[in-house]
């Protein structure tokens, strides 16, 4: 048996068509290193004031093109924007910084990925994206440990984020210990950075809507299970649906379009969206 150089691989589906993405890289101030961005702005976008910005976080092992290029999420949102289910929107899919096998979007020691996907990302689709201000409603979404920024960002950025979902979400951050092979020693200890449920519980303001959603045969699904109940117990609104599936982008590029309605529907709760 050959010995493998490389313990980890994500590669892309050369049968997803990369029509209209867009990629850029940066030089973050907050991680200290360049980052990568793939965008999708679709052609209704043009002449809408206050676009929109929709984030997809990807899962560890995983980059800024693995939302569209493994899970087809620009064109689940083109064809979601055509039938009238989601207005037109800036679909920003960032790296999470690439630190080791996954930086759990948290605060390090030396960098900060959180600020580069709560302050610098929104930043930056001002600066790409006709239409895009600092009045655009910000929606992140994210699978895995995406998931697990996703909410976090929620519970700590209330008053910035205008919805939040998560998928297969990682949802305290031990769990990523497994995955994780440099280990979590210079990473934040706050308590809203180590837990899903820290993290919405101790929001200084009223949450965003939010949306959960796990596959029955999702190895996290006892965990969003036990997320769900503690939110119900604290009173906390929120959507939670499970569905047949795994943790894998089978069940993550279906579901994307419940999380990609679920926006629409918070973007314009008085319309009857299809």
């Amino acid at each position: 048996m050959l010995n493998r150089l490389f313990c980890t691989v994500e590669l892309s589906d050369p049968a997803i068509t990369a029509d209209r993405l867009a990629f850029a890289t940066v030089k973050s101030r907050a991680l200290r290193r360049r980052a990568d961005v793939t965008l999708y702005v679709p052609p209704s976008a043009r002449g809408v004031t206050d676009l929109p910005i929709a984030v997809l976080l990807h899962g560890v092992y995983g980059s800024h093109w693995a939302w569209a290029l493994k899970g087809r999420a620009h064109l689940t949102a083109a064809r979601l924007i055509d039938a009238g289910a989601l207005p037109p929107i800036a679909l920003l899919m960032p790296s999470d910084g690439l630190w080791g096998d996954g930086s759990g979007y948290v605060a390090h020691g030396d960098h900060d990925a959180e600020r580069w996907i709560i302050d610098e990302l929104p930043a930056l689709a001002c600066e790409l994206v006709d239409g895009c201000t600092r009045r655009s409603p910000l929606l992140v979404a994210g699978l895995s440990m995406g998931g697990f920024g996703a909410l976090r960002l929620a519970g700590k950025y209330p008053r910035r984020i205008a919805a939040a979902a998560a998928l297969s979400a990682v949802t305290e951050v031990a769990q990523l210990d497994a995955l994780v092979e440099e280990g979590r020693h210079d990473w934040s200890k706050a308590p809203a950075d180590c837990s899903v449920l820290s993290a919405l519980t101790g929001s200084d303001a009223p949450l965003p809507p939010l949306r959960i959603d796990c596959g029955l045969d999702d190895p996290y699904i006892e965990a969003n299970r036990a997320l769900h109940r503690e939110l119900q117990r604290a009173g906390i609104a929120h959507q939670y649906a499970e569905a047949p599936g795994d943790h894998d982008w089978p069940y993550w590029s279906a579901t994307l379009e419940h999380t990609l309605r679920f926006f629409g529907q918070v973007l314009h709760p008085t319309e009857d969206l299809a």
